[in-house]
């Protein structure tokens, strides 16, 4: 009898977790502030990872950014210090919207670490700092991403490697350094920005498709463990986006006719997007919401019809013209070096 009662509260508990879903797409939920916390974004030299550190600026978080390349970083920092000097500018008018405990603007402050995310004692040392120097993060942006841009038998194993460790390991790392203190304060929210093909596949990245996959598995697990562990404080966000126009895919097209229906994204879009999702505590967000019915028909139709949907969408092969353009440009700067 017992289970049949619990049958019928989850069946209640199911049902009405449809109904709060489909509510906020009618009544946007409130935005949660994060003035004053300690945001640390990983590969915030360029691309998303810079654009998630400028709004997250803009709404007067503590940054603390990591990137392999200390120029492209320090350029970030430039950035959000320009922000900051606005805020601060802005200052008499700010507080109007009724918001407390907003810290002055003075103390808004950007530090920049230079870090390679793929080597695991690089980021528990550089963890270490960041505590000592900064104090504990808050929030915590897995976004650093490679792509080697070659076919699996044309892939050197190093590059494999290195793949999956930046895309992938990197996230074990940054958050075993992080989350202890967050369970100890039940406090803080982890995003992980993956990518549609962490979702679904294509042929020819097959490092980068099963890298995705495996952040996507990781994080997908690590919020069911902290639900169970019933630490509700901590948020958890996944952020798969579609095509992003960064440069990191240049080349890749699917069908011409298709291509004016689903372009690729423009970076700020997909970032403002992930933003919102964020702040309201977004279990996951998929741009565009075109990618949410790709995984779902994954999911259900039979191999060989996803084949055939994929060719007809000339997605089975629209990696194929961005690693020719990496191989050509691999060959032209061997030739160049006289190698």
């Amino acid at each position: 009898m017992n289970i049949l009662l619990e049958l019928f509260v989850v069946t209640f508990k199911v049902l009405w977790a449809f109904v709060l879903a489909a509510a906020k797409w009618l009544v946007r939920p409130k935005e949660k502030s994060v003035a004053g916390q300690v945001c640390l974004i990983t590969g915030a030299g360029s691309g998303l990872g810079r654009l998630f550190a400028l709004e997250f600026a803009r709404r007067r978080a503590l940054l603390v950014l990591w990137d392999i390349n200390t120029r492209s970083n320090e350029e970030t920092a430039g950035m959000v210090r320009h922000i900051y000097r606005q805020l601060a500018e802005a200052a008499p008018r700010a507080g109007d919207d009724g918001e407390k405990e907003v810290p002055p603007h003075g103390n808004l402050q950007v530090y920049t670490y230079t870090c390679d995310v793929g080597k695991r004692e690089n980021v528990y040392l550089t963890a270490e700092r960041v505590r000592k120097e900064v104090g504990e993060v808050s929030v915590l942006v897995n976004n650093a991403g490679v792509v080697s841009g070659h076919h699996l038998l044309e892939c050197p194993d190093e590059l494999i490697e290195r793949t999956m460790m930046v895309n992938c390991h990197a996230h074990f790392w940054t958050t075993k350094a992080f989350l202890p203190k967050m369970l100890e304060m039940n406090h803080g929210h982890i995003v992980t920005v993956a990518s549609s093909l962490g979702l679904f596949s294509t042929a020819g990245v097959e490092d980068y498709c099963a890298s995705k996959f495996g952040a996507v598995g990781f994080h997908e697990s690590l919020s069911h463990e902290l639900k169970a562990a019933e630490k509700d404080g901590i948020k958890t966000t996944l952020v798969c986006p579609y095509l992003v126009d960064t440069g990191m895919f240049r080349g890749c097209r699917i069908r011409k006719e298709i291509e004016p229906f689903l372009p690729p994204l423009k970076p700020e879009y997909c970032v403002k997007q992930a933003m919102r999702a964020i702040l309201t505590d977004q279990p996951m967000i998929c741009t565009p919401r075109l990618m949410y019915m790709v995984t779902f028909m994954k999911s259900i139709l039979p191999f060989e019809a996803v084949v055939c949907m994929y060719r007809f969408l000339g997605a089975d092969k629209c990696m194929y013209p961005f690693i020719a353009q990496r191989k050509q440009a691999t060959n032209n700067n061997e030739a160049k070096n006289g190698i």
